[in-house]
């Protein structure tokens, strides 16, 4: 139960770190270019604390390699949580937590953002993935993992379409020498 527990406490503090950033940084954007995806990420965190509990009832424990399987959660709550991180902090004042473009938005190419178009969309999927293996339990599992993954999905859709329109060719010739969320691969 310890693990589960640490993974529980990480996942807060990670909160703790990141919501008020996203409060900080947040502004009326002038179109709205979201289509709702905010709303569908905040879904999703909780379904995610839905599975939180039901792995904390032990409902849907995996059986075998408990250990191996919480300590590798662990590993990828932590990485993912750094690469979001460092994704946030590479595009820094353009980072919100609904889709937009600002009067001055220029396109991050640079850093994490050399290779990936969604770098932060990485490190979540990492870390929700840690989160739900940190359980080692299916419900936690798949409750902090589909949702994200659909969600994430959606946005990155939403979020090119509002950059193709803010950049134009510019977008365009980046999408081309860059993956979206798997470097070489996808």
């Amino acid at each position: 139960m310890l693990i589960p527990i640490l993974a529980t406490a990480i996942r807060v503090f990670w909160v703790l770190v990141e919501f008020p950033y996203v409060l900080r940084h947040k502004i009326r954007p002038a179109k709205n270019w979201d289509k709702h995806s905010a709303k569908l990420w905040d879904a999703a965190n909780l379904f995610e604390m839905l599975g939180m509990i039901l792995g904390f009832a032990g409902i849907g424990r995996i059986q075998m390699g408990t250990s191996f399987i919480g300590v590798l959660g662990l590993t990828f709550l932590i990485t993912g949580i750094v690469v979001r991180w460092t994704a946030i902090k590479t595009l820094g004042k353009y980072f919100t937590g609904t889709v937009l473009i600002k009067d001055d938005h220029r396109l991050i190419r640079s850093g994490v953002y050399k290779h990936l178009r969604h770098p932060a969309y990485t490190g979540a999927l990492i870390a929700h993935l840690g989160l739900g293996l940190s359980f080692s339990n299916w419900f936690t599992l798949g409750l902090s993992s589909i949702p994200f993954i659909a969600v994430a999905l959606y946005r990155m859709r939403v979020e090119e379409r509002a950059l193709k329109e803010a950049f134009g060719s510019e977008y365009v010739a980046y999408s081309q020498t860059s993956k979206r969320i798997i470097p070489g691969v996808y």
